[in-house]
């Protein structure tokens, strides 16, 4: 303590700095310079290289890939040279560090870069303006204490802040590497899933429900390879999560009934293939186009373009019609009264021209109209046809024909019934109208 307030310590250590300072100074400036020459050749090794790697991230832009490749390609291709260079100085710091040989300028260089690659790179992937500021934070620091030879001592510090739950240590620095692997590798996951997925989809000797509950089960997997990767990059032992997983089970047993249903029941849909793709329903009231399958829901979407998000639960346990389950071909009934004045056999006739006419009623199986019942003010008929295409609607068809059996009908005299009551009078009654004569007179 003395020695702080004692002047002659202050000279005898300038008086050492100096000394070293002028025997290293040559040393000092050849690595520096020599490091600086190291920069400048791989910058221009990575301008040689560069178009070559253009021309590479162009291919996706161009081909029929992913929409997150072709993001991730249009992102990198104007860094193509920083990340080139970036690439060559790596490997020359590691070359200086295994010869033993300074790379402090190199090093220096290097954390800059990376740092300005990374955010470039997050800045055009990432859409919200708050994450990418985060990471941008993050990034400075990091390259900030590497400048420093800071970066392993708070990586210590991280390391010493930590809790012990039985045999599991968990500190900040294990929280921190978890959180990026995680992220990290749920991307590319989730990446990889999308890739496969087109891949999926585009075999034709797959049914359309095989095709959903393989793409669906392969992102299950991937999702947990990440997880269970992530955390045994970081050294954490999966066996010391078996009395969690335990109490996570059984929360889910109670908690989460009806989401576990949803998805059992979208497992089992996909399985028995009872519902795909493309398929017609009607379900309640809701009568639609299936337009997906999902993991909790399916997407039923009517015809006046309303999405309604079905309940897998509910396509299990309630009754369902499937008008294209096993064929698209649909019967369609519509029921017709005519007058008991009019020709019945003309009528029949007259029903049968006017689905035939009609663009979408099949040929075959034809149409038939058979006489079904005698009702209290009409003869009823049932006019039976069958389309192939109830996913483009089905009470349009129906307009059409009737449409027509109205215009046939009143050009060949056949008469549509209307209500009529008869009043039989069986006893006589003396009926008196009062006031007729008094009304003639005025």
């Amino acid at each position: 303590m003395e020695q702080l307030f004692d002047p002659a310590f202050y000279e005898q250590e300038i008086a050492a700095a100096r000394l070293w300072l002028v025997e290293n100074a040559l040393a000092l400036s050849v690595a520096t310079l020599a490091q600086a020459l190291v920069v400048g050749l791989a910058f221009l090794a990575a301008q040689v290289a560069a178009p070559r790697g253009r021309v590479l991230l162009a291919r996706p832009a161009r081909g029929r890939f992913e929409p997150q490749i072709v993001r991730l390609a249009q992102a990198l291709q104007p860094l193509v040279l920083p990340i080139v260079w970036l690439l060559i100085l790596w490997l020359m710091v590691l070359l200086a560090s295994d010869a033993g040989l300074p790379f402090q300028l190199m090093k220096t260089v290097v954390s800059l870069l990376t740092a300005w690659v990374v955010i470039r790179v997050t800045a055009s992937l990432l859409r919200d303006p708050l994450w990418s500021r985060f990471i941008a934070i993050v990034v400075w620091v990091i390259a900030a204490l590497s400048i420093l030879n800071l970066l392993a001592p708070a990586m210590a510090t991280l390391d010493r802040v930590a809790i012990t739950l039985g045999g599991l240590r968990i500190s900040a620095l294990t929280v921190v590497e978890a959180v990026l692997s995680l992220a990290l590798l749920l991307w590319v996951a989730t990446l990889v899933g999308h890739v496969l997925e087109r891949r999926i989809t585009a075999a034709t000797n797959l049914t359309p429900s095989l095709q959903v509950l393989i793409v669906k089960l392969l992102k299950i997997v991937l999702a947990v390879i990440a997880v269970f990767v992530a955390l045994r990059t970081v050294g954490i032992d999966l066996t010391t999560f078996a009395v969690l997983t335990g109490t996570i089970g059984v929360g889910i047993g109670f908690g989460l009934q009806k989401m576990v249903s949803n998805f059992v029941s979208g497992i089992t849909i996909l399985l028995d293939k009872s519902i795909k793709p493309g398929d017609v329903l009607v379900v309640g009231n809701t009568y639609g186009r299936v337009h997906s399958l999902g993991a909790r829901y399916v997407s039923v979407i009517t015809r006046d373009g309303t999405e309604f998000l079905i309940p897998n639960e509910d396509l299990v346990t309630q009754q369902v019609v499937n008008w294209s389950y096993s064929s698209e071909q649909v019967r369609l009934k519509v029921p017709i009264g005519i007058s008991y004045n009019s020709d019945v056999r003309r009528a029949i006739a007259l029903c049968l021209e006017s689905a035939s006419v009609v663009e979408r009623v099949l040929k075959q199986p034809a149409p038939v109209c058979p006489l079904v019942g005698f009702g209290d003010n009409s003869v009823d008929l049932e006019l039976r046809f069958w389309i192939q295409d109830p996913m483009n609607g089905v009470t349009n068809v129906k307009s059409e024909v009737l449409l027509h059996v109205w215009d046939c009908f009143h050009a060949n005299n056949i008469e549509f019934p209307f209500p009529q009551r008869d009043l039989h009078v069986k006893t006589p009654v003396e009926v008196t109208v009062r006031g007729v004569e008094g009304a003639r007179k005025a």
